[in-house]
């Protein structure tokens, strides 16, 4: 079965919100050469495609979460032999964060094992932000779960991103999560577009979801009221001892089938090469920066899954013809936000 006489090709690399799941089925549908065609040319339009930004992510606290994400390796619930870590001093923090920017990283993102944060946590977390502001590069977090007035604690700040990923359909999802709700996230991602924080925002594959299910994750990303200025597409890294690990792995041209798509729904936005890059050819990987991937996590390390190592990415960029994207232009404060939505 086919999507294809729903899809109109003259509109693919417009910025819209109005895709109907007939659109996004359609665009899965297209022979892969068709796909990657569009992509490539809608990727263009809007950057250039030599160019991939990058971002360092460090675990600010480690372990103990109450949640039971069934792919963690930070959830209490499930014993994969990691040690729980307390919140770490923020000068340490900016020591790491000193050595992302020396080893060419441009955003450095902080995330933390928590449902949502507590009153003394953030405002040890609101310091790091600012000292990894002063040091010129952008700043995101990722800390659960966040009411509206802690997203304005945090613009406030200066954070320039959050991420908190809806990691797949809202039909798949109970299979996976059951200790929150995909509203429950719907909902943090409105306090932070409410807040002036660009949305940091995407999934994971290899959890067990059907084509379907893909489909109706991007749906979901493209038709929120305004596109997330980043959309992480993580390939599951199975942890020993948690309920995902042994489950089938993604095919690779499928991985960069969803990239693509990516690409076409929200044209504006860095789709993000994230988390399962330590398991991926570099064929593979090329693929996917055709196909529109722009931005990677740079590190050895992602929070507690291996990662590729700086000196491998660059041995890739060199063969790729790929150079990192230059670290926005500094800005009075209080217009990074509204600058960064304009270009993503």
């Amino acid at each position: 079965m086919t999507h294809t006489a729903t899809l109109d090709p003259s509109r693919l690399g417009e910025v819209r919100t109005d895709w109907t799941l007939d659109e996004v089925r359609a665009l899965f549908a297209l022979p892969f050469s068709d796909l990657m065609f569009h992509a490539q040319r809608v990727h263009r339009e809007h950057f250039d495609p030599n160019e991939v930004q990058i971002s360092t992510l460090l675990s600010i606290k480690t372990g103990a979460c109450p949640e039971d994400c069934a792919y963690c390796s930070q959830s209490i619930r499930f014993d994969t032999g990691l040690q729980s870590e307390p919140l770490m001093q923020v000068e340490d923090v900016l020591e790491k964060a000193r050595l992302a920017k020396e080893n060419g990283a441009t955003r450095f993102c902080m995330g933390a094992a928590y449902r949502s944060p507590k009153k003394k946590q953030l405002a040890q977390i609101i310091e790091m932000i600012k000292g990894v502001r002063a040091l010129g590069m952008e700043t995101c977090a990722t800390l659960g779960m966040l009411t509206e007035e802690q997203a304005r604690e945090l613009k406030a700040a200066g954070l320039d991103y959050y991420n908190h990923n809806l990691d797949t359909s809202e039909t798949h999802y109970s299979k996976i999560i059951t200790t929150r709700t995909y509203q429950d996230r719907l909902e943090t991602l409105a306090a932070v577009r409410a807040a002036g924080i660009n949305v940091c925002c995407g999934g994971i594959l290899g959890m067990g979801e059907s084509e379907l299910d893909r489909a109706q994750l991007l749906h979901t990303l493209a038709t929120l009221p305004e596109h997330p200025q980043s959309v992480p597409i993580n390939q599951l890294m199975q942890v020993p001892g948690t309920p995902l690990h042994g489950a089938p792995k993604v095919d690779p041209l499928e991985f960069v089938r969803v990239i693509a798509v990516a690409r076409l729904l929200m044209p504006r936005a860095h789709v993000r090469l994230s988390a399962g890059r330590s398991e991926m050819s570099e064929e593979t990987q090329a693929l996917c920066f055709l196909a529109g991937a722009n931005s990677i996590f740079y590190g050895e390390k992602l929070l507690t899954t291996d990662n590729p190592d700086e000196t491998a990415d660059r041995k890739l960029f060199e063969r790729l013809g790929i150079k990192p994207e230059p670290a926005p232009a500094a800005e009075p404060e209080g217009t990074s936000c509204e600058r960064i939505a304009a270009v993503s």
